[in-house]
């Protein structure tokens, strides 16, 4: 498409999630936002006035027919995801949408077909990847100092029981299905450290159920879910997810065992650090040391150039850095690192987690996106 002078771009779940994105497409003077949507009339009209935007809807499609914007970012409750992401590549409208890409498999096929068929771009918008660690890390597997990756690990801990009752879309879409459904922030950076692998097989298992909701109900969700993945080359990750027992968050934990090194992630504990030990970098034979001693040899080029920009927005940077990407594919200086079929090999493998458990942990097949 070449560099452009101005993008359009449109959100829509601007009242919600959407609207947080407001710091990070500031800082771009490239981007324009030309167009809001969200269903909350009353919620529009406040973000219209705060972001100062003319063009406002409750309507998604005729925004999209309307304002016709160049892009739109999807900041909208999970079972919207594909059908407002196929609206927009049917009509030539870039999308980035948030996370997973869809909530179930037949439905991920559908917006696979209309990415092949489409000139626009799609990306998801999974922000963990784009924290600092995570892309250290990511950067050193490219490197070769981790040797042959084999195993991870990633977790979700964060309980969720209140934002529920907020986001009544989650009790349904989260909390309201056995599983492993809510994948992406845990196995999104883990995939970036096998690269050229995906999972292609998963078993999944819980720890029964022992909250209730409000109303007295059981959620449908076991309190801690953890889903074991084989990846094409054999190796295993494993992840969990839990949004429902009462204790300390731990959003963030991350593991990665190579052949020639490993990691942890600190896991938020009183002085607990994100510890290391490269062969070629250690001091003394399987001791650990702390990543902040050897990080400045591979911190990527965005977060030399955007610190400080990204440390303001939302995710650890995340939302800024993703955004930056999402533009630059558009304007075709180099391709997302997260399309289509990078979406489906971090949203499907979740998928298939609802099968497996409904099954005793049955070891299922993940299907591959790009056989579709």
């Amino acid at each position: 498409m070449g560099v452009l002078d101005k993008l359009n771009l449109a959100i829509v779940g601007v009242a919600g999630r959407g609207g947080s994105f407001r710091s990070s497409v500031a800082a771009f003077p490239r981007l324009r936002l030309h167009a809001i949507c969200d269903l909350n009339a009353d919620g529009l009209d406040k973000a219209a006035s705060d972001l100062g935007v003319e063009h406002k809807y409750t309507n998604y499609e005729e925004m999209l027919d309307k304002a016709k914007p160049d892009a739109v970012i999807i900041g909208t409750p999970m079972p919207l995801h594909v059908p407002q992401a196929i609206a927009a590549i049917r009509r030539g409208i870039h999308a980035i949408s948030e996370v997973p890409a869809g909530v179930s498999v037949e439905e991920c096929r559908d917006l696979v077909q209309a990415c092949k068929g489409g000139k626009a771009i799609y990306m998801m918008a999974e922000n963990y990847t784009y924290m600092e660690a995570n892309q250290i890390i990511c950067e050193m597997v490219k490197r070769g100092e981790f040797g042959r990756t084999y195993y991870a690990e990633g977790e979700y801990i964060h309980e969720l029981k209140g934002l529920n009752e907020v986001t009544k879309w989650r009790r349904k879409w989260q909390t309201g299905v056995d599983g492993i459904t809510y994948c992406t922030h845990s196995l999104g950076p883990v995939l970036q450290w096998f690269p050229g692998e995906r999972v292609v097989s998963v078993s999944c298992a819980g720890s029964g159920h022992h909250y209730k909701d409000p109303r007295g109900n059981h959620y449908e969700n076991q309190d801690s879910c953890v889903m074991l993945g084989k990846t094409t080359w054999g190796g295993l990750v494993k992840i969990r997810v839990d949004m429902l027992s009462d204790r300390p968050h731990a959003m963030t934990n991350y593991q990665l065992q190579g052949t020639d090194g490993c990691y942890e992630s600190a896991r938020g504990g009183p002085g607990d650090i994100n510890k290391i030990w490269l062969r070629s970098r250690a001091k003394e034979p399987h001791k650990w040391f702390n990543l902040e001693e050897i990080k400045g040899d591979f911190v990527p080029e965005n977060w030399v150039k955007f610190r400080e920009l990204a440390q303001k927005a939302g995710h650890g940077g995340g939302d800024l850095l993703e955004l930056l990407d999402f533009v630059d594919a558009i304007e075709g200086t180099r391709p997302t690192p997260i399309g289509i079929h990078e979406a489906m090999d971090m949203t499907l493998p979740g998928l298939v987690s609802q099968q497996s458990i409904a099954v005793g942990g049955q070891w299922l097949p993940v299907p591959d996106s790009r056989l579709w």
